[in-house]
């Protein structure tokens, strides 16, 4: 679950956002590759070419009973303050881990069967 961090508010047509198009989701999965290391693709800073997240998941690589690697994006706009000048103290941003489904019923509600009643 993100908290406070934002996407881009680049326009689709940018001319950054093909190279910048890992930040358009908050979470990706991908299957495990020792040659995926950036989530902007290979040499991010100097590759003229888009790459990386999104193009790794077109391959569309099954992640069921796999070791997979778990992308997650996190963008910060900072509002500015009063109290940012001279220096702006702190920008938080993070995600929460919570399960949703995770479970058919609720485990702290189990009764035990009638057999093994105390």
């Amino acid at each position: 679950m993100p908290r406070t961090a934002t996407l881009p508010y680049w326009a689709d047509d940018a001319h950054i956002a093909p190279r910048g198009a890992f930040c358009a989701k908050h979470l990706w999965v991908t299957a495990h590759d020792p040659n995926e290391l950036y989530a902007a693709g290979a040499y991010p800073y100097q590759n003229p070419n888009p790459g990386g997240l999104p193009e790794w998941t077109k391959r569309n690589r099954d992640i069921v009973d796999t070791d997979v690697v778990v992308w997650y994006t996190f963008g910060s706009h900072h509002l500015p303050r009063l109290e940012d000048w001279p220096v702006m103290p702190v920008q938080h941003v993070g995600f929460k881990l919570e399960p949703c489904g995770f479970f058919d019923r609720n485990p702290a509600l189990d009764v035990a069967p009638a057999d093994h009643r105390c």
